[in-house]
Order: C-alpha cells, then sequence, then structure tokens
C-alpha cells in the first residue's frame, strides 16, 4: 500500500471537496481495498479509486437527504452503475415463449393474518449466498424458494444447488450466467425430477458442462405466478412460503444500499431475481422483506426492504412460488 499512497500523492494532489479532503479520500480507498480484499493493475487502481470518490459523494448527499433508507460503502463502492448491472444481475424477463403456471391464486388478502412474518426467522431460509461475477440471480432466487418450499413439506431446510441450474436448466430457456427466468427453472427441476445439494454440486459462479452424477434432493411438483402487478397475490403466496421475485435493481441507491426501507430510486424494468421472505412495519412504514444474493455485507446482512403497497421496483410484476 506504501507504493500506492506515494502515486496518490503525486497524481491526486487537489482536494476533491471542500469538506473531505484528498488524504481522507485515500484513507478511505486504502481502508476499501483492504477489507474487501481488491486486486487492480496499476491503471485500474486509480480509475477505480475515482469511481469510488464519485460513491462517497454519492453516499453523503443521499444520507443527508432524509431519505427512508440509507447507502454506504460495500464492496461495489469501486464500479459505476454501468459497470455494476453488466455483471451482478441476471433476470430475463419475457412476456411470451415460456413456461407459466397453470395454477391461479386469489388477489384477496386472507382476513386475520399477522401484522408480521418473516419466513427466516421460521428456519425456512438458508443464510445468504452470493452470486459473485455471474448473471445467475434467477437461480439464486429459484432455490431459495425451492428450499423454503420443501422445508415447509419436510421440516429440512438444505441448500440446493445453484450451479446445477447454471449448467443443466438452459433446456427450459435458461442462460447460465447470461441470465435466466424462475418459472423456466422451476420447470427443469420439475422435468429433471427435482434439485442436487448444494453440497453435492458446489458453486463456482461460471458457466460449466451439466454433471449428472449428484442425486436429486429437493423437487418441485408446481408452480404458481402471483397475478402481474398485484400485492394482494404476492402476499397470498408469501403466506404459502418464500416466493421468487423479480425487481428492478437499477442505479446507486440500490448498488449501496445499507439499510432501511428502500423506496423512489426504480422503475419498473425487471432485470434482478431475489426472494421474497417476509413483511412488517417499521416506524409506521408498511415493508416487504427480501433475501438478496450478493453476500451478508451488502444491505441489511445480505437482506434489503421495500416499501409496501406500491409494487415499489415492479416486485409483483413477475413473481411466483413453487410446491414441493
Amino acid at each position: 500500500m506504501l507504493k500506492y499512497a506515494i502515486l496518490f500523492v503525486a497524481l491526486f494532489g487537489v482536494c476533491a471537496t471542500a469538506t473531505m479532503t484528498e488524504s481522507e479520500y485515500q484513507s478511505e480507498f486504502a481502508n476499501f481495498v483492504t477489507d474487501f480484499e481488491k486486486s487492480y493493475s496499476h491503471d485500474e487502481f486509480f480509475y477505480r479509486f475515482t469511481v469510488f470518490k464519485q460513491n462517497l459523494l454519492f453516499i453523503a448527499k443521499h444520507n443527508s437527504e432524509g431519505h427512508s433508507f440509507t447507502v454506504g460503502v460495500n464492496e461495489f463502492a469501486d464500479l459505476t452503475p454501468e459497470e455494476f448491472a453488466k455483471t451482478f444481475k441476471g433476470f430475463n424477463g419475457r412476456t411470451n415463449n415460456y413456461f407459466r403456471s397453470l395454477n391461479t391464486v386469489e388477489d384477496k388478502i386472507p382476513e386475520g393474518m399477522d401484522d408480521s412474518l418473516d419466513w427466516v426467522a421460521q428456519g425456512a431460509v438458508t443464510p445468504v449466498k452470493n452470486q459473485g461475477q455471474c448473471g445467475s440471480c434467477w437461480a439464486f432466487s429459484t432455490t431459495g424458494s425451492t428450499e423454503g418450499a420443501n422445508f415447509l413439506k419436510t421440516g429440512t431446510l438444505n441448500s440446493y444447488s445453484e450451479q446445477q441450474l447454471v449448467d443443466c436448466a438452459g433446456s427450459t430457456g435458461n442462460m447460465g450466467c447470461n441470465g435466466g427466468l424462475m418459472d423456466d427453472a422451476f420447470q427443469w427441476i420439475i422435468q429433471n425430477g427435482g434439485i442436487c445439494l448444494e453440497s453435492d454440486y458446489p458453486y463456482t459462479a461460471a458457466d460449466g458442462t451439466c454433471q449428472t452424477t449428484c442425486q436429486s434432493s429437493g423437487t418441485v411438483s408446481n408452480f404458481t405466478d402471483v397475478t402481474q402487478g398485484s400485492e394482494d397475490s404476492l402476499m397470498t403466496q408469501l403466506l404459502a412460503g418464500p416466493t421468487s421475485i423479480a425487481i428492478d435493481a437499477a442505479g446507486s441507491g440500490f448498488q449501496l444500499y445499507s439499510g432501511g426501507v428502500y423506496s423512489k430510486f426504480c422503475g419498473k424494468s425487471l432485470d434482478h431475481g431475489v426472494l421474497l421472505v417476509g413483511y412488517g412495519t417499521d416506524s409506521g412504514q408498511d415493508y416487504w422483506k427480501i433475501k438478496n444474493s450478493w453476500g451478508a455485507s451488502w444491505g441489511e446482512q445480505g437482506y434489503i426492504r421495500f416499501i409496501r403497497g406500491k409494487d415499489e421496483c415492479g416486485l409483483a410484476d413477475s413473481a411466483s412460488r413453487p410446491n414441493a
């Protein structure tokens, strides 16, 4: 780090803002590099430092404006939103020519439901995983809801193989690290007669050759699509178990999210598959609780809360839940 500190002085001698000195920026970036074990070439190092400074400015501005959620430095703070979007998502929504559920669901919320629900606390959700630099969010969303469905059927929580879906589920329309769709993945599990344990088919964060030696553990008998845009329909499914959803995860607000109830920073251009695991109310704000697949250092230990009642980021626009 000493040689980089010397280069900092030589190349970045002018303060970027009146409130933070260049030395302070350098110190923050040095801590970031160490904390997240970053490794750059010489030229890339200074480009990443420039991006990091811009993200620090965004963080300071956003957190001073009184929003319902905060942002902060995480492992993605050296990426522009455009760079981030190309690497860490992977939901491929389609309007036709894909498997749709034959099941229907009520759009009316049941009477007498509790004020909150957390499938994590009820043991139906595996620890937060990390898709790495592979557009396989769809696979993690699929395994998450499948893990929950099998837990509710058997009482045993197992972690299922995202890599098997990445490598093998192309026959139903998925494209590995280049994206996919949860309904197509559920259909593949049905046709395959199940999905293997993660321990038997470990994740590599890269496309690979389909392996057929592992024994299927989890099953999907069918799946149900949520009525597009209906949060009542979504709630009905969530009450039955963890539910796969797609969202618009665009922009620095989502990339650098650190806590609170996410609101007003997205559209409905669905590009990321995640897992809906609960709901509740915080300081008068109704929210949905969502499990992401970017590791536990992101967000609220790997989770994010969305404002409820506004179809925020299109979360009810392409949701589905499997039955074991």
